[in-house]
């Protein structure tokens, strides 16, 4: 007879058996869905309105997770003495601290804990123990500078949020005393630049440019606008927004944590010179926005008025007709690069390739960009006139204090009608423009001397000696078929030409019929007739060569792919933009309008990069 097992082994038998037949165990891994593996690793109060991984441990580690869910405030000042208490957990505790208040300060709209959570994030970022370095491929770090970032946007921010105030004052911080923050007036001074009413680009959404570019870092990036402080030293720098970004530097943050008065300081950097921030003997890099501040410059509307009020109404809009602008002040040592734009058009028109070029270390530390901005209804050889005037002029004046080689190597771009005007300062024409103008010697005319002059500068010209590079781009070398239509010639006669020009095309009309081979009366003299096929100007300047020493780049736009001997971009016609004696010629499948086509751009940056290394090796540039 077999006997049955004891009562105290059938517990065990029991369980062996739900063992062996595949019940749960107590501890194990499961089999999850890839989304829920991104939500996991990249979960935190930034990205998703929720607590980290990170902040989660912490909370069960130090038994906090109900505490903090029935009464937050005191959950985080119980871990702000822990925080003070603890030694080698502490730089976790601080993450953890800045993303519970940030959390908090979300629900609560309570900037104290946005400040807060900026100051726990910088204490995470920058210990003052070596021994807390931290690991760069920690996720935390990244999260912690945007706390850092936000948080103090959020604390200084105007109430709908437009922007950010920074100034000097007292700021309440929850649980742990006050902060004292100070910003000296020489951090509101760039150049002979006030600069004032801070944009938060962050919280902009960028239209109209094709690539944002932010470089991340740390620091709240800002857009500033610019107050003059005095006359400009030879180069008018533009109206926009400066791209600038405040840091508040927190000195031996964790000694001062134990007291209850904390000082920040406020620091500004402009975005064209400095890239790092030096913190606890490591230059960090500075969060950057160039895009956005650039597109807020943009918004302006009249950038954009300015088009077509400068086609039809020539100086009477502004009271002159050109105007040499920069972003920034002059750069010693990197090669002025001047964007000349097109018919009906303006420096905005420029946005795109700015945006593209600016950002890339190898360009930026090289160049600095210039914008020539002309009333592009006048006639081609005044506005060409003007530019080198004004180029002449703000070199010399630039010269004088700079004594800059990198002067000497300046390439003009220019698009369309621009791409003529930056031509007319690369030739030497000798008598060839006047001969084609009138039978009479110009020192022999019954003239004004005001007449005499205007034609001088017009019509004889020697090339600049400092431009040493040209890029056309969608140039009408041979004219344009649009000039050339009944449509264009009609809009033309609404061009109203600057009063100077109009008062000597009088003086030359009260000269004798044979004296003049063009017959004025009647005549269109605006930029759009100059540009018709077979115009005097379109028949004597594709002849012309560049100067000795001058290279010239075409970039020709054609539309579809069909052969290019047929092709077209709308407005000018590949036979036309083409032009015999160029170092290079790159087709883009384009409209006329092509300066924000990446092909385009990316050919630009090529053609600068060339003529970088050629300057270096003339010892003009060294990079």
């Amino acid at each position: 007879m077999t006997s049955s097992p004891p009562n105290g082994l059938w517990f065990f038998v029991i369980l062996t058996a739900a063992i062996l037949a595949g019940c749960e165990t107590p501890v194990g891994v499961a089999r999850v869905d890839t989304e829920t593996v991104r939500h996991q690793l990249t979960q935190n109060v930034i990205s998703s309105g929720e607590t980290s991984p990170f902040t989660d441990n912490v909370l069960r580690v130090t038994d906090l997770t109900d505490a903090y869910f029935d009464d937050p405030r005191e959950a985080l000042n119980t871990l702000h003495q822990i925080f003070l208490a603890e030694d080698q957990r502490k730089i976790y505790v601080a993450f953890a601290l800045a993303e519970l208040s940030f959390l908090y300060a979300k629900k609560t709209h309570q900037p104290s804990y946005y400040l807060a959570a900026a100051l726990y994030a910088y204490l995470y970022l920058f210990p003052e123990n070596s021994t807390h370095l931290l690991n760069p491929l920690d996720p935390r770090g990244r999260i912690a500078a945007d706390l850092y970032n936000r948080g103090l946007t959020s604390a200084f921010i105007s109430k709908d949020r437009s922007l950010m105030n920074l100034e000097s004052g007292t700021y309440t911080l929850p649980s742990f005393g006050s902060l004292r923050v100070a910003l000296p007036d020489n951090q509101l001074q760039w150049e002979n630049r006030q600069l004032t009413n801070f944009i938060p680009v962050a919280e902009l959404e960028v239209r109209g440019l094709q690539n944002r570019y932010r470089q991340p870092g740390i620091g709240v990036p800002l857009a500033a606008d610019q107050i003059p402080l005095g006359q400009e030293e030879g180069l008018q720098i533009a109206k926009g927004k400066m791209p600038v970004t405040a840091f508040l530097r927190f000195p031996n943050l964790l000694q001062q944590l134990k007291s209850d008065s904390i000082q920040g300081d406020w620091e500004l950097y402009n975005a064209y010179d400095r890239k790092t921030v030096s913190i606890n003997g490591r230059d960090v890099p500075l969060e950057i926005e160039f895009t956005s501040s650039l597109a807020a410059s943009l918004a302006d509307p009249s950038v954009w008025e300015r088009e077509l009020k400068g086609f039809f109404m020539g100086d009477s809009v502004t009271l002159q007709s050109g105007e040499l602008t920069a972003l920034e002040p002059y750069r010693p040592g990197r090669i002025p690069v001047v964007f000349v734009h097109g018919t009906a058009s303006g420096p905005g028109r420029w946005a795109d390739m700015t945006n593209d070029l600016i950002i890339d270390p190898s360009i930026r530390e090289r160049f600095q960009f210039w914008y020539f901005r002309y009333d592009t209804g006048n006639p081609i050889l005044y506005s060409a006139a003007l530019f080198r005037e004004l180029l002449q002029k703000t070199v010399h004046q630039l010269r004088q204090k700079y004594q800059d080689p990198a002067l000497d190597a300046m390439v003009l771009i220019g698009h369309s009608q621009g791409g003529l005007l930056a031509k007319l300062t690369a030739i030497n024409t000798g008598n060839t423009f006047w001969d084609a103008v009138s039978h009479t010697p110009l020192e022999d005319m019954n003239i004004s001397d005001q007449t005499r002059d205007l034609l001088q500068r017009s019509l004889f010209i020697e090339s600049l000696p400092f431009v040493n590079r040209l890029v056309f781009i969608a140039t009408p070398q041979h004219g344009s078929y649009v000039a050339g239509s009944w449509g264009a010639q009609q809009l033309a006669k609404f061009v109203k030409l600057p009063g100077r020009l109009m008062s000597g095309i009088t003086d030359l009309m009260t000269l004798k019929l044979d004296t003049l081979k063009l017959k004025l009366q009647g005549k269109n003299l605006g930029s759009v007739s100059a540009m018709e096929p077979g115009s005097p100007l379109m028949t004597v300047l594709p002849q012309m060569p560049l100067a000795p020493g001058i290279s010239g780049h075409s970039i020709i736009a054609v539309e579809g792919d069909g052969p290019l001997e047929e092709g077209t971009d709308g407005v000018v016609a590949y036979q036309s933009a083409h032009l015999e004696g160029m170092e290079s010629e790159f087709i883009v499948r384009s409209g006329h309008s092509c300066q924000s086509n990446t092909h385009t751009i990316q050919e630009v940056r090529r053609i600068l990069l060339l003529h970088a290394e050629e300057a270096c090796g003339t010892d003009v540039l060294c990079a």
